[in-house]
This record gives structure tokens, sequence and C-alpha cells, in this order.
């Protein structure tokens, strides 16, 4: 473990490329179901990405830390840069929120980088000064909290009628509690809901902790075969777990980041990591993971500098969607124009617009990967 893990920056750029491709369809009218978010209950390979993100920041913050306190670094000063990185990527998400309109008016204050940082600001303590033991708990905690806040809670909708145990969109405590506070500041397509909002970080950040305890389970002593078990075990019992917790408790809902969701995603980040790390880290024979490792270089590019390229492909989406070229037509529209002049049906052209933008910004990320150079944070 004292070299770098190629499964997790593999594990990073699959994510990574999974999110280009459903986040930059070329018509969000035409999208083959696997492509888009399940309309509530249920999900789809979409709501894999987010998940698998925050299972990432787990694994990877597990690992940092524990490296930088083996080589004398101090707890307190760990959280304090840990800290200052959480907020710098917050901030990053507002930003990106605040353009095209820049108004503070309308600024959605969740999405996507926000709730990363926000997580990781709060499971850094977790991490440093808890035994994977007591983060399981932690883990625990937060998914029984949630779910009695969510199913024993009475709250009134945007209407004033009141609910308890409602997981319709809108009539839940964290839509409430979401309005109660962010009123005029959420997801623009619901107004009164936001996938991203308040409550549902509690089982996000138990996501995150099943990632930290993964980075402990990484490092410790145990022969790689034997992790690679442990890991494929641990994936089979958490989608078994997510399942009945699906049945008994709550349906798998990414808007509202239910146990059952939290759980199952976790399993599959299991299965689908441990997978990368029995071909790049653990196969006993070390001339083919040197092979294996050449086939997944164009993941490991943009793994390892996949918050730049977050960043820059959400911009560049903004840039092309909102740069008019004309009254009737945006510098995206004219992009995507040759492509809808191909005699293909309406899915399959915009999922061609997709994979090219996602080409694109892997060129970038072969760019950087060229030069040696990786953005951090």
């Amino acid at each position: 473990m004292k070299q770098r893990l190629l499964s997790l920056d593999a594990f990073r750029g699959f994510t990574i490329a999974a999110m280009l491709l459903v986040n930059n369809p070329g018509d969000w009218a035409h999208l083959y179901p696997s492509l888009a978010h399940a309309k509530w209950h249920g999900w789809t390979f979409t709501d894999w990405v987010f998940p698998f993100f925050v299972f990432i920041c787990g694994i990877s913050m597990t690992i940092s830390l524990t490296r930088r306190i083996e080589l004398g670094d101090e707890k307190l000063l760990l959280l304090w840069q840990t800290a200052r990185r959480s907020l710098l990527i917050i901030a990053l998400g507002l930003l990106l929120n605040f353009i095209p309109s820049f108004s503070l008016s309308e600024l959605r204050i969740p999405g996507v980088l926000q709730r990363l940082g926000l997580c990781t600001l709060l499971a850094a303590p977790i991490v440093l000064w808890c035994s994977w033991r007591a983060q399981l708990w932690w883990a625990v905690g937060l998914l029984v909290g949630y779910s009695l806040i969510q199913l024993y809670v009475p709250v009134p909708d945007a209407q004033g009628v009141w609910h308890r145990g409602s997981l319709l969109p809108g009539e839940d405590v964290g839509a409430w509690l979401d309005r109660a506070l962010l009123d005029g500041h959420l997801w623009q397509h619901s107004k009164t809901w936001d996938p991203e909002g308040l409550l549902s970080t509690l089982p996000a950040l138990a996501g995150l902790l099943a990632g930290a305890l993964t980075g402990q389970w990484l490092l410790s002593k145990r022969e790689p075969s034997e992790k690679s078990q442990g890991l494929m075990v641990a994936g089979l019992a958490c989608l078994g777990l997510g399942e009945l917790l699906n049945v008994w408790l709550m349906p798998i809902n990414k808007s509202l980041w239910t146990p059952s969701y939290a759980v199952a995603m976790t399993g599959w980040a299991l299965l689908i990591f441990v997978v990368f790390y029995w071909l790049l880290d653990a196969m006993p024979s070390a001339r083919w993971r040197r092979c294996l490792s050449r086939g997944a270089s164009p993941l490991l590019m943009l793994g390892m500098n996949a918050l730049f390229i977050f960043t820059l492909s959400g911009l560049l989406a903004k840039l092309l969607g909102h740069w008019q070229l004309s009254k009737a037509q945006t510098l995206k529209a004219w992009l995507y124009a040759p492509i809808l002049a191909l005699e293909m049906r309406p899915e399959n052209a915009s999922l061609l617009y997709a994979l090219a933008f996602t080409a694109a910004l892997w060129l970038m990320a072969w760019a950087l990967w060229a030069r040696r150079c990786f953005i951090k944070i």
C-alpha cells in the first residue's frame, strides 16, 4: 500500500466517465432509460454515479489520512487541512451553480460538490479519531436516525397539508427542512425539494463511512486475495440488505437517498471496485497486472484529475447551452445539428453526442496526463 492504489484511480475514472456520459446527452427528451435517473422509486445505471463518488471519497480519505499520520502529522492539523479542502469543494460547487445567471437570489445552494464537501467535512473527525467499529456504528446510527425522522416526524407540505411518513415528492421531512432553510435556493425543476437536500446528507455520510471502512480493510495486513474475498462478500451482503430494506423499510430512492439506496449502492460500489482491485492490484501475476494497467490507462487518466474534469465538464456544458450563436440557436444546438442530420433514432443521436462530449473531456485528461499535470485542491 506504499504505492498508489491503481484500482482506486481506475474506479474513479470509470465513475467520472459514467458521470460525463449521463450528464451530457444531446437531448434530455430522448434518453435510454438506463441513462436517466429513476423517476422516483427504483434505480438505474445513472443512479450508481453519485454514491460511487461518495464511496470513493471515503476510501481516499482513510488511505490519505492514515499515511499522513504514519508520517507524523498531527490529527488536528489534518482535520484543519481536510476542513479547508471540504470548504473549497463546497465553494466550487456554489460557483458552478452561480453560472450563468450570476444571481444570488436564484442561486441553488445544494449540489453534487456541496454534498461531497459537506460529507467529507463531517466524516473527517470520525475517520481521524474513531476506530473501525465506531465508524461502523456511526454509519448504522445515521441510517437509523434518518429512517426514524423520515417515518415518524409529521411535517406540512408546500400547500400546508400535514404528512407523516410520506415519501412522495415534496412531502417528506427533508423537503420541509429544505423549504424552511433554503426556500428559493432549491433545484429549479422542483422548487419545493432538492435531490441534494440537507437531511439526506445523513445517509450519504453513511455511504462515505462505508468507503472509509473499505479503506481500513485495504490498509490491513491481510493478503490481497483475502482482501478481495472480503470486499466481494461485503458487496453481496450490502446488496442483499439493501433489497430487504427496500421491501421492509423504505423503497430505493436516489432523490431521498433512502437507507435502502445507500446500502444497495454501497454493495454495487464494492462489487465493481473489487474487480478493479483484483485486476490491477491483487492479481498474483505482476506481468498481467502491468498489462491490465496499460489497458486501464484511459480510466486512470480521468481518475487522476477527476475533480478538475468534473468541474470543467460542468462549465463547458453551461457554456454550450447558454452561448447564443443566434436568437434561435445555442452553441450546443449548432454542434448537435450534424448528429441529428444522421439517419438514426433520436435516442442514438442523443447518446452519440454524449459519447463525443465524453471523448472531448478524455482528450483533456490525456493532455494533462501526458504532461504529468495533476490538479488537486
